[in-house]
């Protein structure tokens, strides 16, 4: 890899590393769900889980960028239209992001017929860095995609991670939500049910 392309990558995980810790500020619906330990479940102190609710993006097609699948091959979005698909961009050294693992899982399995869920790690190290991460926690549903090329973060282009873009079956993105939120709750299942049910 070029040293401009290296140099620029690691400027993209410091403002994201940056992004990803601080406290969710400025215009957009915030969503508040319960406090958080980094296993996902309640506790009494920490940062809640708000993140900022974005349609402006609404009707846009899918991002090209090419992503790798558990399996080692190369996909892109327009591999999965056909069913509504919920795309998580994460990382390792994400707190928000980690917390939030467990629940996208849960949710992953409570919807496995009407929604495909994607998390996708933008951890430069790839595979090295996730498959621990991965081998500690024992997801129901969720796989191992990577994205080492950040390719997904610069075609989102929000900044913050996590990023979560929904995308109807046609691959035309409903909304995305940049930040971190409470995916068990009833704002996440009102939000994704209109799209869940037209199919």
């Amino acid at each position: 890899m070029p040293f401009v392309m290296r140099t620029v990558l690691f400027m993209v995980l410091v403002l994201n590393l940056a992004a990803c810790d601080r406290d969710s500020s400025g215009p957009g619906q915030e969503f508040a769900g319960a406090k958080a330990t980094e296993e996902g479940k309640p506790a009494g102190r920490g940062k809640a889980m708000v993140g900022k609710l974005d349609i402006s993006q609404r009707g846009s097609a899918m991002i090209d960028a090419s992503f790798q699948a558990p399996d080692g091959s190369t996909v892109q979005l327009t591999d999965f239209v056909g069913k509504p698909l919920l795309v998580n961009i994460w990382a390792t050294w994400c707190g928000p992001c980690i917390v939030e693992m467990p629940m996208l899982d849960n949710l992953a399995a409570r919807e496995k017929d009407r929604l495909k869920l994607l998390v996708v790690s933008q951890d430069i190290g790839g595979m090295e860095k996730v498959m621990p991460f991965f081998e500690r926690r024992n997801f129901q549903e969720l796989e191992p995609y990577i994205d080492p090329e950040n390719g997904l973060s610069f075609g989102f282009g929000t900044g913050v991670m996590p990023t979560t873009v929904l995308y109807d079956a046609h691959g035309k993105e409903v909304w995305r939500v940049i930040g971190a939120m409470d995916w068990d709750g009833a704002k996440a299942a009102a939000l994704l049910e209109e799209t869940l049910a037209e199919n």
